[in-house]
């Protein structure tokens, strides 16, 4: 005969059950996207980083597609800066089955205060809880899930080896349990190259972690903080991505996001093309858009709605075209993103390079993207020259420059939002916005010579 249980352990059954339940049927992810996108200057000043295009579709759908398709049925963006713009964006599109909703973290006092905003919308279940400007590869989200519903633990970190984990939260993991999370990390404390991936399934016991943490030294609620007091209780897990991983932070990780995403990518046409134009591998050539003749296009390519390429252009791997582009007459470019309403006037060379929307660039405008030295190319970040670690980097250009004819541009350089150039003009350091930059060449007029 069973004999009856106590409150107690009935209670215990019953939570055990429910949580069970609650793994094996996780519908549920919050993307944190409040941030005001300051690395990613000039290419943020009037949009969103989230919103930023990477293969053809801002940064942000990438993900949500991705969660759609691990089963995820609804999903809280928290939003901040340039938020109506990206609940538009988003509201555009069907995404159905899945529901997306929005909400507006007023005061912006860190990460841990973002995820307070997700704890109404999980309640009691287990949630993929994320940063919005993370990308990842093909099975990560449902394998997450898996992982975590196998596992006894309450919380899972994604986590990454990389080469350099210096710049990044580095995870120590021992007999699968996270034993320590150490941001920041001093040459000293360099004990493992796990990075975490800042991609998280977590339940309840976030929430109350989250109402104990206290500002940071920078005055900030860090969620990684919250994260440290859970792995004290010894309630973290890991969980190995299974593919390619991306913080994007920076505007050359959009060169390397897109470079990846456009290779797992298969080709379409619903374009026109004329003859005389040669598509070699996976080429998107999207409604409206016109590839003239004698354009030679290598794939992994991207070419958005209404844009016209060519005639006699050559386009190489890992190029992404907005809508509305205008490439023209004897232009190459090469592995990099143009952005919406942009014109590439004839003779010109886009190399490695970001060029934000509705710029002009004068025929024979150069961006150089190789040092003489062969050493990797700094770039301007929050008013500090960086290393972007890219042997091979062009320009990062703003929204609505323009440049006149011959403007020769220097690795590395940016050109923020509205700056001009005049006509043959060298650009070797970076132009504020709204500035305009001018030629001084000394002249001589002497007398033609008669035959």
């Amino acid at each position: 005969m069973i004999g009856a249980c106590t409150a107690d352990v009935c209670g215990k059954l019953f939570n055990d059950a429910d949580r069970l339940h609650h793994r094996a049927t996780m519908k549920k992810a919050a993307l944190l996207a409040a941030g005001d996108s300051t690395r990613m200057m000039p290419l943020s000043a009037n949009i969103s980083k989230h919103l930023l295009p990477i293969a053809g579709e801002p940064l942000i759908f990438h993900t949500l597609k991705a969660l759609r398709d691990a089963g995820i049925e609804e999903t809280l963006i928290v939003y901040g800066y340039r938020g109506e713009d990206l609940q538009d964006a988003i509201d555009s599109v069907d995404w159905k089955p899945m529901r997306i909703s929005c909400i507006l973290q007023r005061e912006r006092k860190g990460t841990a205060d973002a995820a307070r905003y997700a704890k109404a919308f999980a309640v009691d279940d287990d949630i993929i809880l994320m940063y919005g400007d993370i990308l990842s590869g093909p099975g990560t989200f449902k394998g997450l899930i898996e992982h975590h519903r196998r596992s006894k633990r309450n919380f899972t970190v994604s986590v990454k080896p990389v080469d350099d984990p210096s710049a990044y939260g580095i995870i120590v993991v021992k007999r699968k349990k996270v034993v320590d999370l150490i941001e920041k990390p001093k040459p000293e404390q360099m004990v493992s190259n796990l990075v975490n991936a800042g991609i998280y399934a977590t339940g309840p016991e976030i929430w109350e972690a989250i109402d104990k943490t206290q500002p940071s030294s920078r005055g900030e609620l860090e969620i990684t903080d919250s994260i440290k007091m859970l792995i004290d209780q010894g309630k973290v897990g890991a969980y190995d991505l299974p593919s390619w991983w991306m913080d994007v932070g920076k505007p050359w990780d959009l060169l390397e996001a897109n470079r990846l995403i456009l290779n797992d990518a298969t080709g379409h046409v619903s374009g026109k093309v004329e003859e005389g134009a040669v598509l070699k591998g996976e080429v998107f050539v999207e409604k409206g858009a016109t590839i003239r003749s004698g354009s030679y296009i290598e794939g992994p390519v991207y070419i958005g709605e209404g844009s016209t390429i060519g005639p006699n252009c050559y386009l190489r791997a890992h190029t992404s075209v907005g809508k509305q582009v205008k490439i023209g007459n004897a232009v190459e470019i090469k592995n990099s993103i143009i952005m919406d309403g942009t014109n590439v006037g004839h003779l010109s060379y886009v190399g490695d390079s970001v060029i934000g929307r509705k710029v002009n660039f004068g025929a024979g405008t150069i961006t150089a993207n190789l040092r003489h030295d062969n050493e990797t190319v700094k770039v301007s970040v929050k008013g500090q020259r960086i290393n972007s670690g890219r042997r091979k980097m062009g320009a990062v250009v703003g929204d609505n420059v323009k440049t006149g004819i011959g403007t020769l541009i220097a690795p590395g350089i940016v050109l923020h939002q509205g700056s001009r150039t005049g006509v043959g003009v060298i650009v070797d350091k970076d132009i504020e916005p709204e500035k305009l930059v001018l030629t001084d060449q000394p002249k001589t007029i002497v007398d033609a010579p008669r035959k």
